[in-house]
C-alpha cells in the first residue's frame, strides 16, 4: 500500500510547516499597477499542516474502518495533505451533522477517544463540499444531465408519475443511479429510505445536486478510475441504455481491451492525450476529457448534437425535460475535434451523416407513426390513458422507444453495428409491426384493450419531490 505508514511519519513531520508556492505580500499593489492586458498572477497557497483532530480521525479509522483508511492513504488527496476534515467537517449548526459519530469521542478503548478531538462532521460529502477546491468541475457538473437526472425522470417517467412501481423497487433500482432526496432527521440520522446512495443526481441535505463519488469512488477519488469505461457501467448498461455493451462491441472497445495495459490513466488532469496516453478513447475521452482546443468538462451534456435517449429524438436544447443551454452545431464541432484526433474529416463527417440518417429513420418510420396510433386509441376510447403500463400496447410502445429505439440510435452513434441493427432497428421493426397490427385490429373491430387490474407493486408515491418542484409538485 502506497500510503501505509506515511501518515504519522510524513504528515506529522509537516505539522507546523507552511508551503507557499506563490505568495507575495505586495501582490495586491502589484495587481493594481499591472497593465490592462497583463494576466492576474495566480495565488496558490497550500498548508500542509494537519490539526490534531485530523490526526485523530485518521488513526481511529485506521483501526475501525481500515478499508476507508487504505483508500484515502493511497489517494492524491493524502499525497497533498487533504485530510478527512477537509471534506467532512461541518459547521456547528449544519442539519446533516452525524450526531451518532460524537459518541466515539467518549470511548476509552479508542486511541483518540477524548473530547478534545471532537469536531462536527457530516457523513455525506456533497458537490458543494468538493467545490471548495474544485469550483470549475462542480459548476460544470451542476448544469449537466447527470446532476439533474432525478428531475428528468420525474418529468418523463410513468413508473414514478403513475406510481407503477413501489418504494423498494425505486430505492434499489431507479434511485440507485438517478439519486434519492437524502433527508436527515432532528437527531442527525439519515433516513434509511434515502441512504446509502451515490446516485449521480442525488439531492443532498445542503441542497446541492449529485454525487462526485458516482464516478470518483469514495476516499480514493482516483482520476484513473474515472477515465476507464468501467466507471460508467453501473448505470449505463442493460436493455434501455446499454452504452457499455455498445462501447465494448465497437472498435474503440476492442482496442481498449487489447491495449489498456499500455494506457497512461494517471496522466495529470487536462493532459490526457490520444496517441500518447491511450490508443482508443474511453467514455471519458469523448465526453469529458480536454483534447486540443476542446476544454475538459464535467458537463456530459456538452458535445452532444442529438438527444438519443428521448422518445422522439431532438436537439439537446429542445429536450423538454431538461433543455440544454447549448448550440448543437457548436457541440458537434467539439465532438468532431475529438474524433479528428485519430480520424480524418471524411471519416468523421460521414459518420455524422449516418447518425443523422438513423435519427430521421427512427423518428419518421417508427416513433411518430406509433405515437400517432397510440393517441388514436386513446381518442377513440379503446384504451385508458389514466395510467401507463396497465394495458399491453402501452408496454409495447414503451419498449419500442425506451429499449429498441435507444439501442438503434446509440448503436449508430457509437459505431456498434450489432446494436444498431440486431439489437436496434431489427427489434424496432418487429415491435412496430406487431404494435400496429394489434392497434389497427382494435380500431377496426372497436374492441377495447384488456386492462391488467392486478398490476403488482403499483404502490409508489406519485408526489414529486418538493425540493425540486416546490410544494405544489411542479
Amino acid at each position: 500500500m502506497r500510503g501505509k505508514g506515511f501518515v504519522i511519519g510524513v504528515v506529522c513531520a509537516a505539522i507546523g510547516l507552511v508551503a507557499v508556492a506563490f505568495c507575495s505580500p505586495g501582490l495586491a499593489q502589484e495587481e493594481q499597477e499591472l497593465p490592462p492586458n497583463f494576466p492576474k498572477v495566480r495565488e496558490f497557497r497550500l498548508e500542509r499542516a494537519m490539526p490534531e483532530q485530523a490526526v485523530a480521525c485518521i488513526e481511529c479509522h485506521k483501526q475501525t474502518t481500515p478499508g476507508i483508511f487504505s483508500d484515502w492513504a493511497a489517494s492524491d488527496h493524502a499525497d497533498s495533505g487533504i485530510t478527512c476534515l477537509d471534506c467532512h467537517l461541518a459547521k456547528p449548526n449544519d442539519p446533516d451533522i452525524a450526531k451518532d459519530h460524537e459518541k466515539y469521542y467518549d470511548r476509552d478503548d479508542l486511541p483518540y477517544g477524548e473530547a478534545k478531538y471532537e469536531v462536527p462532521i457530516a457523513a455525506i460529502v456533497s458537490p458543494k463540499d468538493c467545490s471548495r477546491c474544485h469550483p470549475d468541475e462542480t459548476k460544470q457538473y451542476a448544469k449537466s444531465k447527470h446532476a439533474n437526472t432525478l428531475e428528468i425522470i420525474w418529468k418523463i417517467d410513468f413508473w414514478l408519475n403513475d406510481g407503477m412501481n413501489n418504494a423498494n423497487e425505486r430505492q434499489t433500482g431507479c434511485f440507485a443511479c438517478h439519486g434519492t432526496v437524502v433527508t436527515v432527521d432532528d437527531e442527525g440520522k439519515i433516513d434509511p429510505d434515502t441512504w446509502p446512495n451515490v446516485g449521480v443526481g442525488r439531492i443532498n441535505p445542503d441542497g446541492s445536486k449529485g454525487s462526485c463519488s458516482s464516478c470518483h469512488t469514495r476516499h480514493r477519488f482516483d482520476v484513473a478510475e474515472a477515465r476507464r469505461p468501467e466507471a460508467c457501467d453501473q448505470c449505463h448498461l442493460g436493455p434501455d441504455h446499454p452504452q457499455i455493451e455498445i462501447y465494448e462491441e465497437s472498435k474503440h472497445g476492442t482496442l481498449y481491451h487489447a491495449y489498456q495495459d499500455e494506457y497512461n490513466f494517471d496522466a495529470a488532469p487536462g493532459t490526457w492525450t490520444p496517441g500518447e496516453d491511450y490508443r482508443a478513447p474511453t467514455c471519458a475521452s469523448c465526453h469529458m476529457s480536454g483534447v486540443g482546443t476542446v476544454s475538459t468538462t464535467h458537463d456530459v451534456t456538452e458535445r452532444l448534437s442529438w438527444e438519443t435517449q428521448a422518445p422522439l429524438t431532438v436537439r439537446p436544447s429542445e429536450f423538454g425535460a431538461f433543455p440544454a443551454d447549448t448550440n448543437w452545431e457548436e457541440e458537434r464541432d467539439k465532438m468532431k475535434s475529438i474524433c479528428n484526433q485519430c480520424h480524418g474529416d471524411a471519416w468523421t463527417n460521414d459518420h455524422y451523416t449516418s447518425l443523422d440518417n438513423a435519427v430521421e429513420n427512427y423518428n419518421e418510420n417508427y416513433f411518430k407513426p406509433a405515437k400517432a396510433k397510440l393517441d388514436e386509441l386513446y381518442e377513440k376510447g379503446l384504451m385508458d390513458d389514466s395510467k401507463f403500463f396497465d394495458e399491453p400496447l402501452e408496454w409495447e410502445f414503451y419498449e419500442l422507444w425506451h429499449h429498441e429505439g435507444r439501442r438503434a440510435r446509440m448503436g449508430v452513434a457509437m459505431m456498434a453495428p450489432d446494436y444498431a441493427w440486431w439489437h436496434g432497428f431489427y427489434e424496432c421493426k418487429h415491435r412496430f409491426a406487431d404494435f400496429m397490427e394489434r392497434a389497427n385490429t382494435m380500431i377496426k373491430t372497436g374492441q377495447k384493450s384488456i386492462k391488467w387490474e392486478h398490476f403488482p407493486g403499483a404502490t409508489g408515491d406519485t408526489t414529486k419531490p418538493a425540493v425540486i418542484f416546490g410544494k405544489q409538485g411542479g
